[in-house]
């Protein structure tokens, strides 16, 4: 039997079936017919040491064309295939990607999405540039803070109805008849004798009315520092900080009229004296709100009220009302502990939100340094 010798391919093409070889040797006609018995497997044609034999035509085979019209499907890349291992989903919990990448038998972990930033999202949604060093505001965000001063019916609900009622009382009191102004008055007056009679009715009537009118500072203040407070307590918080003002001060200025009409110290004439309005109100609204503020406003909204009421106390037009001011203003700073203790917080953020994650993936790392 012939050996066939290993070594590199020729570039010759091999010949057609049928035709003898150049030695002379006849080959084997092709076969037209089924083949006879069992398949058999080729015989082995290798040298004697075992070393597989390299059949002549080995070398064509790896120079053959790609076929025309044949399409080859790249493989897809496992790295940019979509996650779908809760693990990878954008803005998880890095510990849990951490322990993912650990687990036996796992594959390659992408890294997840950065969470959004809470105080980058405020920055942008106030208009301002992140950073330490951020500019001036956008005149549109500059007018978003200025109109949350103001009062609205979804944010303080409190503060706007009850300042539609004494724009209404107000307007009343400017449109109709002086007569019939006075009667009004008179009749919502706390004086002693109406506070002896009925003091819860007349209580409430007084604190329809503004001494003064829309124009009056006692209108203002009332606006802004009622609705500051509000939006710091809740309407409920608000209303009894401002009734409670209103209701003790008025019983600390008259309670002493009524005393010393009885031991002779003042004509009877003083228990009718007209009494009215809600500035005792406002001075103990200012007085709460300035212990919710930081220092460098509470401070000086208690020095210049606290000015401005002691200005007027020294002036001596209406002696009885003005202490009633500074009861008023006492009254209210006297509350801090309780607004402090139920200062409105910011609701719990859900576990699915993108500004609780940071804390969640925080905690998370700490425990897993640990």
């Amino acid at each position: 039997m012939d050996r066939i010798t290993p070594g590199p391919a020729t570039d010759a093409s091999p010949p057609p079936s049928g035709t003898p070889l150049p030695d002379g040797t006849p080959t084997a006609p092709p076969r037209t017919g089924p083949p006879e018995g069992p398949p058999t497997a080729p015989a082995r044609t290798g040298p004697a040491d075992g070393t597989a034999a390299v059949p002549p035509h080995a070398g064509l085979l790896d120079g053959m064309p790609r076929q025309r019209g044949t399409a080859t499907t790249p493989e897809p890349d496992p790295a940019l295939a979509p996650a779908t291992d809760p693990a990878l989903a954008p803005g998880r919990n890095p510990a849990l990607v951490a322990d993912r990448a650990s687990a036996p038998g796992s594959g390659p972990v992408l890294d997840p999405a950065p969470a959004p930033d809470p105080a980058r999202l405020a920055d942008r949604d106030a208009g301002r540039a992140p950073g330490p060093g951020r500019p001036l505001r956008s005149p549109l965000a500059v007018a978003r803070s200025l109109w949350r001063l103001l009062p609205t019916p979804a944010g303080t609900p409190f503060t706007f109805g009850y300042a539609a009622v004494l724009a209404v009382t107000s307007l009343v009191a400017a449109q109709a008849d002086p007569a019939v102004v006075y009667a009004l008055h008179q009749g919502s007056s706390t004086d002693v004798a109406h506070l002896v009679g009925a003091p819860v009715p007349v209580l409430l009537a007084s604190a329809l009315w503004i001494a003064g009118g829309v124009l009056s500072p006692y209108a203002l203040a009332f606006v802004l520092a009622l609705t500051a407070l509000e939006r710091r307590t809740g309407g409920v918080r608000a209303a009894g900080v401002f009734l409670a003002g209103h209701v003790l001060a008025t019983l600390a200025t008259e309670v002493p009229v009524g005393l010393a009409v009885l031991f002779g110290h003042l004509p009877p004439t003083s228990l009718h004296r007209l009494d009215y309005g809600i500035s005792f109100g406002v001075a103990t609204t200012v007085g709460a709100l300035a212990g919710l503020l930081t220092p460098w406003l509470r401070w000086p909204l208690l020095a210049v009220t606290g000015g401005l009421l002691l200005n007027a106390l020294i002036a001596f037009q209406d002696p009885m009302t003005d202490w009633g001011h500074l009861i008023a203003l006492a009254i209210g700073v006297t509350g801090w502990p309780l607004l402090r203790r139920g200062r409105r917080t910011a609701p719990a953020l859900p576990a699915s939100s993108p500004a609780a994650r940071p804390a969640r993936a925080h905690t998370a790392s700490r425990a897993h340094t640990a």
